[in-house]
């Protein structure tokens, strides 16, 4: 075993015992837990920052009853929160002494999975919220490699741990949802109103091994069936009214992987054709309707199930496939609303619309809280300026006041994107009224499945509008964030607003909870006695701290180390 100093054997930290912050460590205080030497296939690593997550007051709310705990007594075998973290190792077992040096800092990238089975760090495994710890093989050897990143004195703990929030929202805008019939898999063609024009199927058409055809007549079915791949399975069934499609699905195996949906005006029928759509499947809307189609969509399974909502105008089925269609990026030099901008996670989506090279023009900022949407001006206008973006904030809890934003900056037929940062499906509903005809609106925030929210959807029938949402985020991303900040094209600091030691995570969360905040909450575990305190409280105790800040009190390595100074602790 490789070590730097004798190895502590007790660690201050906070289990999680059950739901509700009664159950959150010891009679409020974090407890002191036994810490052991590493074993030949294991690390131990100091925890050097953990940023707080809305997923933390998650599985705080939910305790054994959140879907990655289910089945699991906490009492008896609890968990620990904590899964946006960076630490440095300070032994290593035998297997590991040579690839992994003590003093090598890296940040962790919690989305674990062992034999194909979510084991997410901060979740299944213990996570940061501790100041010591061990980390054993489903951490360091996956069939990904290992879940640690690398990185450099350039980064400072707290923007390190920041990564993977960051990793987050750069996900918001990659091609999470699939965007082609499954080969070999289930599709549902269901039929409500036959096509005036002779019905294509180029794009994936042998793609699926099973077919249920409904609703179609003998001709169409026949003009179907030739389309198909050789040998697929092909079963025609008289359509299910709307009320007995839930049973129907049932009857032909559970959910479909791709449905397809011709000629079909009613909403209802709409929404529940929707819902027979299987996990990572695709919803193919045929045909232009005529008007507004608001079908309640599920915005929770668009958002954590990948649900992808396509549609064409033409009677090509194959023409709503691919990404040529279906963006998942923000439109260059475009108009992009985020709503919620002033809560931690929006300030990030500002951020990187801001900084990234071909970004849109026009950021709207839109919060119901004054005093967040003039944090996000202090800290963001001179940025926008910079990069020749303009950046308008508006104060609005519904959508007029921002449409008028949009009107009076150029773009009066609405938003190329929208981002939803609030998971209220008002909110939801009253976003997807301010983008343009052919515009994306990304769903991130983590809405439970069954959230309904009632959107027009003729529009990706007829002008390819985008309906997506992501949850999470993979090792690629986050090594690619790690990357970008290195290069100095992006940085993480911006977004910590307070700061605490492993004392106060508990009203950290609290914090967090009441949106006390307009930013990251940065635990130090190692400074016991650091109080909780935003950024700016942090400058006016501590100078040094301030200058190394800066006027726009941006987090980096030399505020981190003069904070470290000034409460007398070795960095």
């Amino acid at each position: 075993m490789s070590e730097a100093t004798k190895l502590p054997t007790s660690s201050l930290g906070w289990n999680l015992y059950g739901a509700g912050f009664e159950n959150l460590g010891r009679n409020g205080k974090p407890e002191a837990l036994p810490v052991a030497a590493p074993g030949p296939d294991q690390l131990l690593v100091r925890v050097d920052c953990v940023s707080l997550c809305f997923s933390d007051l998650k599985v705080l709310t939910a305790g054994d009853q959140h879907p990655k705990l289910v089945g699991r007594d906490l009492t008896s075998n609890p968990t620990r929160l904590g899964h946006e973290a960076s630490v440095t190792v300070i032994a290593a077992g035998a297997k590991l002494a040579d690839r992994y040096k003590v003093g090598s800092r890296y940040a962790v990238q919690p989305d674990v999975y062992v034999k194909g089975k979510s084991t997410a760090y901060g979740y299944v495994i213990s996570g940061a919220l501790t100041q010591f710890h061990l980390m054993g093989p489903e951490m360091i050897d996956s069939p990904e490699g290992t879940y640690l990143i690398p990185i450099d004195d350039s980064f400072s703990a707290a923007s390190a741990a920041l990564t993977e929030p960051w990793a987050c929202v750069d996900a918001a805008y990659t091609q999470r949802r699939r965007l082609e019939p499954l080969d070999g898999g289930s599709a549902w063609i269901d039929v409500a109103t036959e096509p005036d024009a002779e019905l294509k199927w180029g794009r994936g058409s042998r793609a699926p091994k099973r077919v249920v055809i409904t609703g179609a007549s003998p001709a169409l079915e026949a003009r179907l069936r030739g389309l198909l791949r050789d040998g697929c399975e092909v079963i025609v069934a008289p359509a299910p009214a709307t009320g007995e499609i839930a049973a129907f699905v049932t009857s032909h195996g559970g959910g479909f992987d791709d449905v397809i949906a011709i000629g079909v005006s009613e909403p209802e029928r709409v929404a529940a054709l929707l819902a027979a759509v299987a996990f990572r499947g695709t919803f193919n809307l045929v045909g232009r309707p005529a008007g507004a189609l608001n079908v309640a969509i599920d915005a929770g399974r668009v958002h954590y199930d990948y649900i992808a909502i396509l549609g064409t105008e033409n009677y090509d089925i194959g023409d709503a496939y691919g990404e040529a269609r279906n963006r998942a990026e923000l439109r260059p030099g475009g108009r992009l609303v985020v709503i919620g901008a002033g809560g931690p996670m929006g300030q990030m989506h500002v951020q990187r619309a801001i900084e990234m090279e071909s970004g849109p023009s026009l950021i709207v900022g839109v919060d119901v809280s004054a005093e967040r949407l003039g944090v996000l001006r202090d800290r963001f206008e001179p940025l926008a300026a910079a990069r020749g973006r303009k950046l308008v904030i508006v104060e609005a809890a519904d959508p007029a006041p921002v449409a008028a934003a949009l009107a009076a900056h150029g773009a009066p037929n609405g938003a190329d994107d929208v981002v939803v940062c609030v998971a209220a499906p008002p909110v939801i509903e009253g976003a997807a009224t301010l983008l343009s005809d052919d515009g994306m609106l990304v769903i991130f925030a983590g809405a439970k499945i069954g959230t309904m929210t009632t959107v027009d959807i003729a529009p990706v029938a007829s002008a390819a509008r985008q309906y997506t949402g992501t949850s999470g985020s993979s090792l690629e991303d986050q090594v690619g964030i790690v990357e970008r900040a290195a290069a100095g094209k992006l940085s993480p600091g911006r977004s910590v607003a307070a700061v605490g030691g492993i004392g106060t995570a508990a009203e950290g969360l609290v914090a967090l909870k009441e949106g006390r905040y307009p930013g990251k909450i940065a635990i130090f575990p190692q400074l016991v006695d650091l109080p909780l305190q935003s950024v700016d409280e942090l400058a006016a105790r501590y100078p040094t701290v301030a200058a190394a800040m800066g006027p726009e009190r941006i987090w980096n390595p030399s505020a981190e180390r003069a904070l470290y100074t000034e409460m007398g602790v070795k960095s």
